[in-house]
């Protein structure tokens, strides 16, 4: 029988992005999936409130992180995790193709030579149906594309956490114009989670909260099979793919999307600093329009 893992979740309003603790219910051992680190955009500043709250939690709770678990190069949010990792330990970890974002981005901010396009930012890069343990949860990592080349899922005993694959039934899915993104292959990949068993939980990495619902983040395999409103079983791929595109060319792009970018595809990690000790981020003029 499956085992349950103990998920909780974090929530931080300014990105409307969900971080999870996710225990071994076993073992005190446990992994911590898509931290936020707090930025304000106006001022340039950073702080650690959201990822404060973790550590306090994992603290209290006498947990020992295995894992920090980035399920994609999120455009969204900045990382927490090397600060995480230097309060709690654990291995950052994300999907290898990160390479191929690596290298898209790399050219797309002009970084130097010091900038290394081979993943070596991260202490390990899963691949494609990689099992791991989480103490003595069994866990798997499948890589679902589409939204971005790197994203996979992670699948912590009955426990699916998607990245910005899927979101909440009424919301959909994620959109898959960035480059390397690409609609058919995002219907594909969400027609792997929606294989899984169908009482399995998944959790979101957002929520939008639709139509001025509540906010929520958990939802099963056996929901967003009958209800989620882009690919529910009677949507074809066709029918995904004309509606997806459509829909990605009037979004605007997310707020903090240069920031991240540059921030999270170096696991986390600021890029150096300048000669007066002060650390830039670019601002690529119309690279985005």
């Amino acid at each position: 029988m499956t085992k349950q893992p103990e998920v909780t979740a974090f929530f931080d309003a300014d990105s409307s992005t969900f971080s999870y603790v996710v225990k071994d219910p076993q073992s005190s051992n446990c992994a911590i999936v898509d931290s936020v680190l707090d930025f304000d955009y106006a001022s340039g500043g950073t702080s650690q409130k959201s990822a404060d709250k973790i550590i306090e939690f994992v603290t209290a709770h006498k947990l020992n992180v295995e894992w920090l678990i980035e399920t994609h190069v999120h455009a969204d949010h900045l990382s927490a995790a090397p600060y995480l990792q230097k309060a709690l330990g654990g291995r950052i970890g994300i999907g290898e193709q990160i390479t191929v974002v690596q290298d898209t981005f790399g050219k797309v901010f002009n970084e130097g030579t010091e900038f290394k396009m081979d993943g070596s930012q991260f202490d390990h890069l899963f691949r494609d149906g990689e099992t791991y343990q989480v103490g003595e949860l069994e866990c798997q990592a499948i890589h679902t594309p589409g939204h971005t080349p790197a994203c996979f899922t992670h699948v912590l005993g009955d426990a699916i956490f998607v990245g910005d694959t899927l979101f909440m039934p009424d919301a959909g899915t994620a959109r898959a114009d960035f480059p390397g993104g690409d609609a058919a292959t995002l219907y594909d990949s969400v027609q792997k989670i929606l294989a899984l068993p169908d009482a399995y939980r998944i959790f979101m990495c957002h929520d939008y909260c639709p139509n001025g619902r509540a906010l929520a983040y958990e939802t099963t395999v056996a929901e967003q099979r009958e209800h989620n409103i882009h690919v529910k079983q009677d949507i074809s791929k066709a029918h995904f793919v004309d509606m997806r595109e459509t829909r990605d060319r009037s979004l605007a792009m997310p707020r903090l999307i240069l920031p991240s970018l540059q921030i999270n595809m170096r696991a986390g990690h600021m890029p150096p600093p300048d000669d007066n000790g002060t650390v830039y981020l670019k601002i690529p003029l119309n690279a985005f329009k």
